[in-house]
């Protein structure tokens, strides 16, 4: 993992473990208290597992009825100071749980997030839709993925950046070595 982030060596399932018992303990009374808790988790965050806990009481099963259009906001946030495929890829499966739920008012944010020029905003309105079969919007998912192919970067990046390994060492199965730069 390439970060600048400490890690505890917390490992994740027992972290998601350990967040959806506390979740179970302390639930949320409204939405605005999910947002702050998880601002405060993530922006606070002395290392990788508090942002992880962050994104895991987004979705634990007593946190999901708090979950409204009101949160895009807080999940750009994250979004953006993340910055890192293990943070941004799970973010954006909760903005797309939002994009299920409330269409209308969440599909011109992601069309934004589209737009945007920041990558990992632009990653993330992709991948939002993955796993929604039968209910992917597919003009939206078009129009997120050619807002993102001018970036010769954006789709080398992931593997590059640690997913398959390093550059000259593949280490997971189908990842092969970035492509040589141009010179």
């Amino acid at each position: 993992m390439k970060s600048a982030t400490p890690f505890l060596g917390v490992r994740v399932p027992a972290m998601r473990t350990l967040t959806r018992a506390e979740a179970k303990l302390r639930p949320f009374a409204t939405s605005a208290d999910l947002i702050d808790t998880v601002l405060r988790l993530w922006r606070e965050a002395a290392y990788r597992e508090e942002r992880y806990t962050a994104i895991t009481r987004l979705d634990t099963p007593a946190t999901r009825r708090h979950r409204d259009p009101a949160l895009l906001p807080a999940l750009e946030e994250l979004i953006v100071t993340g910055a890192w495929w293990d943070y941004v890829d799970e973010l954006a499966h909760r903005a797309g749980d939002l994009l299920l739920s409330w269409p209308a008012e969440v599909r011109p944010a992601i069309l934004i997030w589209a737009r945007s020029d920041d990558r990992w905003l632009r990653r993330a309105s992709i991948i939002c839709q993955l796993g929604t079969r039968d209910q992917t919007d597919p003009k939206l998912l078009t129009v997120t993925i050619e807002a993102a192919i001018g970036d010769s970067d954006f789709f080398l990046r992931k593997a590059s950046d640690g997913r398959c390994g390093t550059t000259r060492e593949p280490t997971r199965r189908g990842c092969g070595p970035s492509p040589k730069p141009t010179t």
